[in-house]
């Protein structure tokens, strides 16, 4: 994790990079030849500012360009689910996605017809500008899916083009006193995104309280299980939920498609500082909009928009 702005310039690499070489420059003029000294000091004044210029993370995103990033590793999850890890430029490189927004991918992919087209989809890094250097994509590949398949067959040290950000989300904290949060599949992303954010700025104030309804069709296709849970066990302000289709025995979660119940039951009622988010299969999505309104949240719109009760990635 990055070092906050208050430690930074206290860290390893400031001390072994800047300040030990730049006292040792000045105190060997200091014993050698002291008419050097204050050209000592100004050389290490110039590299300790190139030094400190260098490190600085670098936004890499650019919104109407289209840029190479290397695989530099591929972790599988499932026989159809992947954690792909792209680098970035330089270590210090952060990707510059703002929480709740998404990147395009393109590529040129073969036709049925034996013609070629660009194929562009959106995706939701699950790192995020806390981690330097890389960022991560969860993505699960489907039969009929152009750009999901196509990351299923790349290898270490390909590349894929990138674009961004885009979306209407941008999450501050405390935007709201309570999220509802409807996820199903890989849906959890934009939610895991935000999700971790509430909670690493506990420390600095964020009082936002989480409930998320995940819904999956078998146990094995819950992504992400273990994450969710182990940030349910740390954080007093998020819980989840799950919902399964074909629940094993002795399943205590939710069963089958998520009911008005489910949500009265799970979720934050309608108020000015609650915010509903919405993420998954386009018939999920219409569904849960019209349950939503049921219940008494704002109508959701078609296209949602930042200041919207009820939100759709």
């Amino acid at each position: 994790m990055s070092a906050t702005p208050a430690n930074k310039f206290l860290t390893k690499a400031y001390i072994d990079g800047i300040y030990i070489p730049s006292g040792l420059l000045i105190f060997g003029c200091f014993i050698v030849k002291k008419d050097w000294l204050p050209f000592a000091v100004a050389l290490a004044a110039v590299l300790g500012g190139y030094k400190i210029w260098s490190s600085q993370e670098t936004p890499v995103l650019k919104p109407t360009v289209f840029q190479d990033f290397e695989l530099k590793e591929k972790t599988i999850i499932s026989h159809n689910v992947a954690i792909y890890r792209f680098s970035l430029p330089k270590p210090t490189s952060i990707l510059g996605l703002p929480i709740g927004q998404h990147i395009s991918i393109s590529a040129v992919l073969p036709q049925p017809d034996g013609s070629s087209k660009e194929i562009v989809r959106s995706y939701t890094p699950v790192s995020g500008d806390h981690q330097p250097g890389y960022f991560d994509l969860l993505i699960k590949s489907y039969p009929t899916g152009n750009i999901s398949k196509h990351m299923a067959s790349l290898t270490v040290g390909q590349t894929i083009k990138v674009r961004g950000p885009k979306g209407a989300m941008v999450y501050t904290p405390n935007m709201v006193r309570h999220f509802g949060m409807i996820a199903g599949g890989t849906g959890i992303t934009p939610m895991l995104q935000i999700i971790r954010a509430v909670i690493r700025g506990r420390a600095a104030g964020d009082k936002t309280e989480v409930d998320l309804i995940f819904v999956n069709v078998n146990p094995e296709d819950i992504l992400l299980k273990d994450d969710l849970d182990g940030l349910a066990a740390q954080d007093k302000g998020f819980r989840v939920h799950y919902v399964l289709n074909n629940p094993p025995e002795k399943w205590d979660g939710g069963v089958g498609f998520v009911t008005p119940e489910m949500i009265t039951k799970w979720l934050p009622k309608p108020a000015e500082d609650v915010k509903l988010l919405l993420c998954g299969p386009p018939p999920m999505i219409s569904a849960m909009k019209k349950a939503s309104e049921g219940l008494g949240f704002k109508k959701a719109k078609p296209v949602s928009k930042l200041e919207d009760q009820v939100f759709a990635f």
